[in-house]
């Protein structure tokens, strides 16, 4: 019997921290496709048709919840688990998007960074075996 590896969308803009996460998520059976801001992990959504999306909030050129909005209103894309992975509770002085925007969107988690990777890989785990 041949197993699926669940591709993974990474979607964030800080490189180190994509890296770590990367390594985390390919000690399992996870292929993991990265884009570095919004437009481009949209762009990479619609191209590699992952199983899950891992979303960070605070990036350049479109934001996190920008980019999530449209990701939910695409009927291509509507059904893919999104989890929002962020420091926004941290770096929320920094940046200007209201934190009211999180409470509206129609994302299957939040996991506030730093995250332990043991954490990291049963959300994943959780919301994987859902879709």
């Amino acid at each position: 019997m041949v197993t699926k590896i669940a591709k993974i969308l990474l979607i964030d803009d800080d490189v180190d921290f994509v890296e770590s996460t990367r390594m985390v998520l390919e000690s399992k059976p996870y292929q993991v496709v990265v884009a570095h801001e919004g437009n481009e992990g949209i762009e990479k959504a619609k191209k590699e048709k992952p199983d899950l999306i891992l979303l960070d909030v605070i990036m350049p050129v479109k934001d996190g919840f920008t980019a999530a909005e449209q990701i939910k209103a695409d009927p291509q894309l509507s059904k893919i688990p999104v989890i929002m992975l962020t420091g926004f509770a941290a770096k929320r002085a920094g940046s200007s998007i209201p934190v009211s925007r999180g409470y509206t969107l129609e994302t299957e988690d939040y996991i506030d960074k730093p995250v332990k990777p043991d954490e990291l890989l049963a959300r994943v785990a959780k919301y994987l075996t859902k879709s």
